[in-house]
């Protein structure tokens, strides 16, 4: 099956927390990209659930976001190692902390690969 959107998604395993309301479950991402990443894992939360993550960049610098649940396969948790996606797709709403490393993360990997520059970056809500 073709690939229905025109967004350019790296294969990256980074370590993350997620959660409804903390982050707590432990997890990774299967690929990331500008404006989403894929968490693999057996905990799934329904689509449209709002979720806050933790994640872990390479240069070991924390990124605190909001993400809304796109789509989820399920697969039982003895399989997860052995199907290619298992876990959920998620969306980056907000940034609520290390939005700059975020995107300089996203712009090497862009730049590895040869990909042009991802469209302009969402935008965090001023705080007062």
């Amino acid at each position: 099956m073709a690939e229905k959107r025109d967004i350019t998604r790296h294969k990256k395993r980074l370590s993350l927390r997620f959660g409804t309301t903390t982050p707590t479950r432990l997890a990774y991402t299967e690929d990331v990209s500008a404006h989403g990443l894929f968490i693999k894992t057996t905990n799934l939360c329904p689509p449209g659930t709002r979720i806050q993550i933790e994640l872990t960049l390479p240069d070991e610098e924390p990124v605190f976001l909001e993400g809304m649940v796109r789509w989820t396969k399920k697969v039982p948790p003895q399989m997860i190692h052995l199907v290619k996606k298992s876990g959920m797709g998620v969306m980056i709403t907000k940034f609520i902390a290390g939005e700059m490393a975020y995107r300089h993360f996203i712009d090497e990997l862009h730049a590895r690969t040869g990909h042009s520059l991802p469209p302009a970056p969402l935008r965090s809500p001023e705080t007062p």
